[in-house]
């Protein structure tokens, strides 16, 4: 008998078969020990955040004992589960000890906050992998090749949809997963594929014939779905929301004999859904939603059917909900839009979610709607709701955590007592209604008494009229509140919020007083205070110094004057914005030993003197705007060793002498954005400058917005979004620009410029270089704007396809300069036969545009600076609004807010 149990163990234990049995020894080796003790030491961390790293203890002698770690039956680390301990380095490169734990079959670093780090090679060595799980581990980059060698994978997880850009492409996806035979489930999930319907579906069908699980939402996939996915007869889960296809709905998804799930919403199809797809018994989630010219009936339902989630909201589903729905009983969520009868919610005991927003209900709502006791989030923002009181039978649902009525025509008042029985609820929406002001007071005091309650009191006139003194009893009264949010344009005073505040969103008023002197005591307990967008004067209080707590700080857009306490940098701060005052006086020179800063806006301001060299410690810096301002002083050369900046915005200031040093061996790995256009820099512009700004780059076509966003230990989100324009342009898309306008540069146009492939828009405008335009510039097939005008060039401006889409005016003011589009021919005839000129009138109004577009660039690109680590998808901000603020609503009790301006 024992033989025969051993023979089962080893074979289990070594088998291919994706079973993974793992045996905890007594001893762990002591060689992995110590590579585990090395891994740790090597990893930067928040021990007030770890439960795992900060419990490894050399004390304790078995290291298959520690938190995350397990081991085979050799003693060999298995199995080690990093996910969320908050890790932001240490692991950056092929040596890492990490990548000596050859045993590892699971391996997790999910949840983390690498800092937008590459994501390294040496992943590859850890063959013996099974389970890989990098989930929103803010890795960034090209995912390297040597993934592929690990072919013993059944589970990859790269899902990535809070943090930076992971993207395949040199390896595409074919080349990553073709070895990956045995893989079961795969998470791409964020990770930009750019790839057809054609290549991705072909490359999944032909490598990986086990795939059960393939999620692929906001993976920058084009349509049409290729139908050789049907070849995956085990596929149970498919996830391909937010991809642009662009084409009718794929009837063969109704062909998957094992089909789970279905979600792909928001992905532009279009078509008829075909019937047959609801008729599949083994599904339990179809989400359709955001399709807004998908058709269809609204359909029959199988008898005792699996659904449990049906989302058709925003498509053109039409007819009444059929009374088979009641047949679902498994049904828990419910998301669609049409004439609903009184007899559906005839056995739905099980419905938690219920959203009948934008729906064909008129009169009162009647009771029998809403008599499921399992209820705990009700939207219904009508708009065709007739003049009625709020329906008492709603407090009778006392499951109810989150109900939302916002925007119908609810008036009248409600009791208090009312209110006090829906005791689990913590958000509730009732704006854009009618209610009396005794209903809003009622409401409040239940807020106050509740505590965890987030309430939205947005743009109801007669909430405008009282909110003022509402807000200032709440803040007076609310001791328990840890989350304030005020859209209201209020004036008036600032209202001083709770000590216990951990989110103060006070933005976007008509605030006029000067800051409370003392309010910084009350933000002891802040990660995240804005003030901005209001008309806030005075001075900035140095009581804020005492918030030691605020990671995120937002003051932008007042008018607030004075110098800048000092003491500000020295707080534990990720993001200050400054922005738009009317500060004076020096930056203070205090940025300490390990400043966390990783955006800094002065912008816009009167500050003086020289950028100072403290600054040189705030190694995380990604976003640096100090533009428009009088500082004045040679080039800070040491910003070079800012590895992290993106975002380098120095214009409209007074620097002068040279810009050598930025030739001098700069790399600069993440920089998309500089400009130090108009100020007084007179040196030769550095030939090896363009060899080293490999960043310089348009991660996706189509891009029409910049985002930064900065996370917070507590998941306090900051994010800020500008859509660059140019009058007579219109809107450039994936704009990352290069501009040293309005200066004194010497010297010839770099060669090496062509290295910037992807570069999208130049300006070297107004300077003294000379000599010919290089010929690499015609080689730039992004370029999309190009402005060389009011130098001493000279030659002819080179042939190619790209340089002749741009305008007379990239080139006038050159008196040297010949060829098309000049108005000017070659004394040699090397080139290419010229074009018509245009005519006189027809150059005068390029000149005009031409100096138009100039200034506007110069201008629009010194402001068009943003917060926060960058995030270069449009995409993102709607997974950021459709999952993040579900994350601020768990930890924080209320719903996400995302600051977006885009009044630059």
């Amino acid at each position: 008998m024992f033989p025969s149990v051993l023979f089962i163990l080893l074979f289990f234990s070594n088998s291919d078969l994706g079973v993974n049995l793992t045996f905890v020894s007594g001893q762990c080796l002591q060689g992995q020990k110590k590579l585990l003790l090395e891994l740790r030491n090597n990893l930067t961390y928040d021990s007030s955040l770890s439960t795992k790293l900060v419990q490894w203890n050399e004390s304790v002698a078995d290291c298959c004992r520690w938190a995350g770690v397990k081991c085979d039956t050799r003693g060999r680390v298995s199995s080690l589960d990093l996910s969320g301990e908050s890790i932001s380095d240490g692991i950056n490169n092929a040596g890492s000890s990490l990548f000596s734990l050859v045993f590892l079959e699971n391996l997790s670093l999910a949840q983390n906050s690498f800092s937008s780090i590459d994501l390294p090679f040496g992943f590859g060595k850890l063959t013996e992998l099974r389970y890989l799980n990098l989930s929103n581990s803010g890795f960034s980059g090209q995912i390297p090749l040597d993934f592929s060698n690990l072919t013993r994978l059944v589970v990859l997880d790269f899902t990535n949809t809070i943090y930076s850009s992971l993207k395949l492409e040199n390896p595409n996806l074919e080349r990553l997963i073709h070895n990956f035979t045995r893989l079961r489930e795969l998470y791409l999930d964020g990770v930009n594929i750019s790839a057809k319907g054609s290549e991705w579906c072909h490359a999944i069908s032909s490598s990986l014939p086990n795939l059960g699980i393939l999620s692929l939402s906001n993976a920058y996939l084009t349509g049409p779905i290729d139908s050789s996915l049907v070849k995956l007869r085990s596929l149970s889960v498919i996830r391909l929301d937010e991809n642009t296809f662009s084409s009718p709905f794929p009837e063969f998804f109704a062909d998957f004999p094992s089909l789970r799930v279905l979600t792909i919403s928001s992905c532009n199809l279009s078509g008829v859904v075909p019937a047959k797809l609801f008729q599949v018994k083994s599904l339990e989630t179809i989400d359709l939603s955001g399709n807004r010219d998908l058709e269809g009936s609204l359909p029959e339902f199988p008898l005792n059917g699996s659904l449990e989630n049906l989302w058709l909201s925003y498509t053109k589903f039409s007819g009444n909900v059929s009374e088979s729905i009641g047949s679902l009983r498994m049904l828990s969520n419910l998301d669609l839009r049409g004439r609903i009868p009184d007899s559906l919610w005839e056995g739905l005991e099980k419905l938690s979610f219920l959203d009948l927003s934008e729906n064909s209900l008129l009169g009162e709502l009647p009771a029998s709607l809403f008599a499921l006791p399992s209820i705990n989030v009700l939207t219904l923002n009508n708009k065709q709701l007739l003049r009625c009181p709020i329906p008492r039978f709603l407090f009778e649902l006392q499951n109810l955590s989150s109900l939302s009525l916002s925007a119908n025509n609810f008036n009248g008042s409600v009791q208090l007592t009312d209110f006090q029985k829906l005791t689990n609820l913590v958000s509730l929406d009732l704006s854009y209604n009618h209610l009396s002001v005794h209903t809003i007071n009622y409401m409040v005091k239940f807020l106050i008494g509740h505590g965890k309650l987030v309430m939205e009191f947005s743009a109801s006139s007669i909430f405008l009229i009282t909110n003022s003194v509402i807000f200032k009893n709440l803040m007076s009264f609310a001791t328990i509140i840890t989350s304030i949010y005020i859209p209201n344009k209020l004036g008036g005073e600032i209202p001083v919020p709770p000590r216990t505040a951990v989110f103060v969103d006070m933005s976007s008023n008509n605030f006029s007083s000067p800051l409370p002197a003392n309010i910084g005591y009350s933000l002891t307990s802040a990660y995240f205070f804005s003030l901005a967008n209001n008309k806030i004067v005075g001075t900035i209080p140095p009581s804020l110094c005492n918030a030691t707590r605020l990671q995120i700080l937002d003051l932008s857009n007042n008018r607030l004057h004075d110098r800048i306490p000092s003491c500000l940098f020295e707080n534990t701060l990720g993001v200050l914005n400054l922005r738009r005052n009317n500060l004076s006086g020096d930056i203070p020179d205090t940025f300490p030993v390990g400043c966390g800063l990783a955006t800094l806006d002065l912008s816009w301001s009167v500050l003086q003197g020289q950028v100072p060299n403290s600054l040189a410690r705030c190694t995380e810096m990604e976003v640096l705007n100090l533009g428009n301002n009088d500082l004045n002083g040679n080039f800070p050369c040491w910003l070079k060793n800012l590895t992290r900046l993106r975002v380098l915005v120095l214009s409209n200031n007074k620097f002068h002498g040279n810009i050598s040093c930025l030739g001098d061996g700069v790399t600069w790995p993440n920089l998309q954005i500089v400009d130090i256009a108009s100020n007084e820099f007179n040196s030769v512009l550095p030939e090896n400058l363009f060899q080293e700004l490999k960043a310089l780059t348009v991660a996706e076509n189509g891009l029409d917005h910049l985002n930064f966003v900065f996370a917070t230990a507590y998941h306090i989100y900051y994010q800020d979004s500008v859509t660059l324009m140019l009058k007579g342009q219109g809107e450039l898309k994936s704009l990352y620009v290069l501009n040293f306008s309005h200066n004194a540069l010497s010297g010839h146009i770099p060669g090496s410029i062509g290295n910037l492939e992807d570069l999208e828009s130049l300006d070297l405008s107004f300077n003294n270089l000379g000599g010919e335009i290089p010929q690499q510039l015609a080689s730039l097939t992004f370029l999309s704007f190009l402005n060389l005008s009011y130098n001493n060039l000279v030659g002819r401006i080179p042939q190619g396809s790209q340089m002749q889409t741009f305008p007379y005016s990239s080139f006038l003011g050159n008196e040297g300069l010949c060829g098309f589009p000049l108005n000017k021919t070659c004394t040699d005839h090397s080139g290419p036969a010229l074009q018509q000129p245009a005519s006189e009138e027809e150059d005068q109004k390029t000149i005009e545009h031409g100096i138009y577009v100039s200034a506007a660039l110069g201008f629009v690109v010194g402001v068009g600076v943003i917060f926060g680590p960058l995030v270069l998808s449009k995409r993102w901000r709607r997974c950021y609004n459709k999952n993040v603020n579900k994350v601020v609503l768990l930890v924080l009790g209320r719903h996400g807010h995302q600051l977006e301006n885009e009044d630059w």
